[in-house]
This record gives structure tokens, C-alpha cells and sequence, in this order.
């Protein structure tokens, strides 16, 4: 859709390293704004007075102008299809053209556990880690790249996308619950 994603922190460069390494990785470059501390997020109205930044989503159309904002709570996950519709709105030709190129998705894995969750967030590494000490295969979808993994774990989160969702032979354990799924799953 004619965009480019950039990641901007407040921390330096060696934490940001750090991070994207703990998430196997990630698609679009970091910029570190350790120093001057937090100058780019004070411009943008972002830094907490504690030296940390808000989470926080801007688009900017290509003149540089802010078309959208959006702060949330740091543990909520932004609403890829708010942003996809946002990005439809500021340039309706590219939204056009990227819907044209969007690839047609699989059917949803049945039966067995399948685990429904994304790269970065902290409770699906642990629910990997849980399926692993425990010795429990699983089948991973992830909500970011699959629309309708996305769409079939708001149906059943009432709304939200909330990682991970694990569907366990037809029972679906919302959000990370170890306990649920020990009775689910181990004798």
C-alpha cells in the first residue's frame, strides 16, 4: 500500500537489537531515539514525564503530515484492520492495488491444538515454551498474517484480537491460561 513501517523507542540501539532478536526477528527498521533522550517523541507528544514513550501509532501521508493517530495502553495489540482502513482512506489507488495482490488464505486448521498468536507478543512465548516443557504438538497461526485467523479469534474474544487464542479440539482457551489448558491436556 505504498507504505514504509518504522519502529522508533526511546531505549538505545544494543536494547532494541535485543528485542527484535527475542521476537526471531522483525520486518521493518527500529530507530533508536535514546539521545538527545526522547526528542522524537516529545515533538510528537509522546514522552511520559518518567523518560518513557507512550505506545503510540502515526501515519504520515507523503508530504509528511500526520493523518492518523493512535495511543494506546502498552499492552494492547493496535487493530491492524483500523490501520489498514486508515491507510485505505489516505490513499485509496494503493489500497485499490493491494487488495487486488492480497493472496487467498487457507482454511483454519482442525482438530488437535492450534495455537492462534503472533511474533511479538510475551504470552505466546510463553504458551510455545509451556507446549514444549510439556511435550504438546501444536499447529501456530498467525492473527498479523492470516485475515481470517484474525477474524475467527475476534468471533470468538468477543471483538478483540487477543493473544494467544487456543482452540483445543473445539474448546477455545482465550488469552494465555496455563491452568485451562493443563486441564485440557494433561493427564
Amino acid at each position: 500500500m505504498n507504505v514504509q513501517v518504522l519502529g522508533i523507542s526511546v531505549d538505545h540501539v544494543p536494547c532494541l537489537k535485543a528485542w527484535a532478536d527475542s521476537l526471531e526477528g522483525i520486518s521493518y527498521p527500529l530507530l533508536s531515539d535514546f539521545w538527545p533522550h526522547g526528542e522524537v517523541a516529545e515533538k510528537y507528544g509522546v514522552l511520559r514525564a518518567d523518560g518513557k514513550s507512550e505506545r503510540a501509532i502515526f501515519i504520515l501521508d507523503k508530504e509528511g503530515v500526520i493523518q492518523y493517530i493512535d495511543i494506546h495502553d502498552i499492552d494492547d495489540q493496535p487493530d491492524n484492520d483500523v490501520l489498514f482502513a486508515e491507510l485505505a482512506r489516505i490513499d485509496p489507488e494503493a489500497a485499490k492495488k493491494a487488495e487486488a495482490k492480497e493472496p487467498a488464505f487457507a482454511d483454519l486448521p482442525q482438530g488437535g491444538v492450534v495455537m492462534y498468536c503472533n511474533q511479538w507478543c510475551p504470552a505466546c512465548r510463553r504458551a510455545r515454551i509451556w507446549f514444549a516443557d510439556n511435550q504438546i504438538e501444536y499447529k501456530e497461526v498467525d492473527v498479523v498474517l492470516n485475515k481470517k485467523a484474525a477474524y475467527q479469534v475476534r468471533k470468538w474474544a468477543d471483538g478483540n484480537l487477543v493473544t494467544p487464542t487456543i482452540d483445543v479440539d473445539g474448546t477455545v482457551v482465550v488469552d494465555w491460561k496455563p491452568d485451562r489448558l493443563a486441564e485440557l491436556l494433561l493427564d
